[in-house]
């Protein structure tokens, strides 16, 4: 008699909403569900998830394609990985094969079996343990290197050693330090106490408690702490009875500039091993850091974003740190939520979890106004710290030197002879945002993107900060010919010449992603920053995000009408929260600190509010006026873009979509549009789209369940490349 073959399900990365049926060998043992496997897909042959086993398929047994390798010893997607990532899936309504290959760190997405990876280990050798570290006061970073490694004679990896590579190569070369392959026995965690804790506040004392008599279940607390509060202090409290568990803690943050603080602050205080995902790490890094945390030699994982998806054998405790961050939302591909998945993981994994943030989120709020959240408060800042006095400039009227005015000026004068450090803030980067022609009023366009050049002096370019596309700066004006070519605005790279010119004996520090591109060069900014080896901080937003700057005195906002006057109703928020943010980084230790924030509009509502009432009252005007308006958190929306090279293909694939939907939509759905997205043409494609919304969240999924499957039916869908964003956080 015959056997009969096993059929198994497998998910495949392909743009289509299903998964496929292949046949399994006689000769090969059945796979569990979460386990690579290579098949053949049309031409290629692909790496699938396998999601379960099959009696009967709906394809002839004849047409069944088989399964070429079992890629696993055991499923690489645990059971609740995987519910996590099917619910994902449907959730943001993305193929379950993309879902799941976005979840797989990129070697393991490959074909073939990937080496086993090894991981590199620095330690001190006996030349290095007899050194003096008061004999390189000079070389602050080697001396931290050093002080590190003492402490820990077991050797630790690259990633717990917050130094540039170069630092690292100049101590090996002196024959101080040595990198050695660490043995599996050696990625074993070594928790020991190598900062005391200090003594909490008692707002803090009341947080801590209180998640820890819930710590054995499913809660979600909102952690509403003030900036310098210590909401990381009470992450450690918590974090620490976790570990001494064995239970394991995923801590995610939304930018890769907030880890290298955190993981030395982490380092300090347990003496771990940390592996830290984020973008930065190349494939084989990625890799050994995703396997510590499957197989439990992690007892601490961080990461950005996508760490959420992180296998971990032991959970205990989700942490989402600066959960408000917009940074934690899939752009592209997937657009998951990451502060939402993690709730929805916790949930599952019936494990506490915290979402922290000085300047929370509405939707948070919102949660906790509906008591899906418990609330946790930090009103006051730790070690007596105060809040920083904060005032609006008028700048009518008042003489300027590009951005900088003559009465802020005197206020930086003030501070630096007092010893203060000053942290100038500007969210625009580049030298000047517009190149003009004096003599016919030409302006440098991208010839891809309804935007404008940006003006890059130090490097000669200028370059389209939308799509990327950068060309020399013009000698002669391609209208006219004039060589009067003038930038007109300020960007951060103006603004630090022009405090150069102003304060010529300050050490000036600009902070923004044009000076911090070299691998380590962030985190050697944010050591100088924190140190107090630079007088003027200047930077973007990448230094408002969580940063300790312990000797800034004075916050400056160069220019806080940016967001003031946006279409984006999510746009206030935005700026409140950036403006509270940054505005923390003053007077966090014992000086008194001060903010200043420069506007042409004083009389604003929303800078009035948050000078005089602060974020917490602003946040319930704004939760107020969502609700009268019905948008979210009060309404639940999805957002149906298309783009095409022709500019009439998005709005007539959106017109065929609005049809199809329009008889599941009933009377509960709105829809909106089609029209233009606020930029229309970006990176050469010319943009559209449609947004649908309802009161219900139910709704929203109903009509997205039966309407996205519908769309492949179209005649245009070829000719349009389209996505669905569930949740959308903006409308760009």
């Amino acid at each position: 008699m015959t056997a009969v073959p096993v059929i198994i399900e497998v998910a495949v990365p392909s743009p289509l909403y299903r998964s496929f049926d292949y046949k399994l060998p006689d000769t090969t043992s059945v796979p569990a569900p979460g386990t690579r496997v290579l098949v053949p897909f049309g031409r290629q042959r692909l790496v699938g998830i396998v999601l379960g086993h099959k009696a009967h398929s709906d394809l002839a047994g004849n047409k069944l394609k088989a399964v070429q390798e079992v890629l696993d010893p055991q499923p690489v997607f645990d059971t609740g990985l995987l519910q996590l990532l099917n619910w994902a899936a449907r959730y943001y309504h993305h193929p379950i094969g993309e879902t799941l290959a976005t979840a797989l760190p990129v070697l393991l997405r490959k074909t073939g079996k990937p080496a086993n990876t090894t991981l590199h280990h620095w330690q001190l050798t006996e030349l290095g343990h007899a050194q003096s570290t008061t004999d390189l006061q000079r070389a602050a970073r080697q001396v931290q290197v050093l002080e590190i490694l003492q402490a820990q004679p077991q050797g630790l990896p690259r990633d717990a050693l917050p130094v540039p590579l170069s630092v690292l190569k100049a101590l090996e070369d002196k024959g101080w330090i040595e990198c050695f392959v660490a043995s599996p026995q050696q990625r074993a965690p070594v928790i020991t106490t190598a900062e005391s804790a200090p003594a909490l506040t008692t707002q803090q004392e009341l947080a801590v408690q209180k998640v820890l008599s819930g710590s054995d279940r499913f809660t979600p607390y909102l952690l509403d702490g003030v900036t310098g509060s210590g909401k990381t202090e009470v992450y450690l409290q918590l974090i620490a009875p976790q570990l001494a568990a064995a239970k394991q803690v995923l801590v995610l943050v939304p930018e890769i500039g907030l880890t290298p603080q955190l993981v030395d602050r982490f380092q300090q205080r347990f003496g771990l091993t940390i592996p830290v995902l984020h973008s930065a790490l190349n494939d084989t890094e990625r890799l050994q850091a995703w396997q510590q945390a499957a197989d439990g030699s992690a007892p601490l994982v961080l990461g950005t974003r996508s760490a959420v998806f992180t296998p971990l054998k032991n959970p205990g405790l989700i942490i989402v740190d600066e959960e408000h961050d917009a940074s934690l939302k899939q752009q592209d591909g997937l657009r998951y939520s990451a502060r939402d998945l993690a709730v929805w993981r916790a949930r599952q994994l019936d494990i506490p979890v915290i979402l922290g943030s000085a300047t929370p989120s509405l939707e948070s709020l919102y949660n906790v106004q509906q008591e899906r959240y418990t609330y946790l408060h930090l009103p006051e800042r730790a070690g007596g710290a105060q809040h920083p006095h904060m005032h609006l400039m008028d700048l009518r009227n008042q003489g300027m030197h590009g951005l900088l005015s003559d009465a802020l000026l005197n206020i930086i004068q003030r501070h630096l002879q007092a010893s203060g450090q000053v942290l100038l803030f500007l969210n625009r980067r580049g030298f000047a945002p517009v190149l003009l022609c004096h003599a016919c009023g030409w302006v440098a366009e991208c010839h891809r993107c309804d935007a404008r050049m940006t003006l890059h002096q130090k490097r000669g370019e200028l370059r389209c900060h939308h799509c990327g596309n950068q060309r020399r700066i013009d000698a002669f004006c391609p209208d006219c010919g004039s060589s009067e070519l003038l930038g007109i605005g300020e960007g951060t790279e103006r603004v630090e010449q022009t405090l150069k010119e102003q304060f010529p004996d300050q050490r000036v520090l600009r902070i923004d992603r044009d000076s911090t591109r070299r691998k380590g060069a962030l985190s050697a900014a944010l050591d100088d920053a924190g140190n107090a080896r630079t007088d003027i901080l200047l930077g973007t937003q990448m230094l408002a995000k969580g940063h300790h700057f312990p000797n800034v005195t004075l916050v400056a906002v160069l220019d806080a009408d940016q967001g003031l006057f946006s279409t984006d109703f999510r746009a206030g928020e935005r700026m409140a929260q950036l403006i509270i943010q940054v505005a923390g980084r003053a007077g966090r230790a014992d000086k008194p600190g001060e903010v200043v924030i420069q506007t042409h509009h004083p009389d604003h509502p929303l800078l009035q509010q948050l000078v005089e009432e602060g974020y917490p009252a602003f946040a319930n005007a704004a939760l107020e006026e969502r609700r009268e308006t019905g948008l979210p958190p009060y309404a639940s929306m999805a957002l149906l873009r298309a783009e095409a090279t022709a500019a009439a293909l998005p709005r007539a694939f959106l017109e065929q979509a609005r049809l199809l939907a329009e008889p599941f939509a009933g009377n509960s759905v709105q829809l909106w549009g089609p029209v233009a997205a606020p930029m229309e043409r970006r990176a050469g494609r010319y943009r559209a789209q449609l947004l649908v919304q309802t009161a219900q969240r139910t709704e929203l999924q109903r009509l997205l369940k039966q309407w996205i499957p519908q769309l492949e039916t179209l005649k245009d869908i070829r000719r349009v490349r389209w996505s669905i964003d569930v949740d959308p956080i903006d409308t760009y």
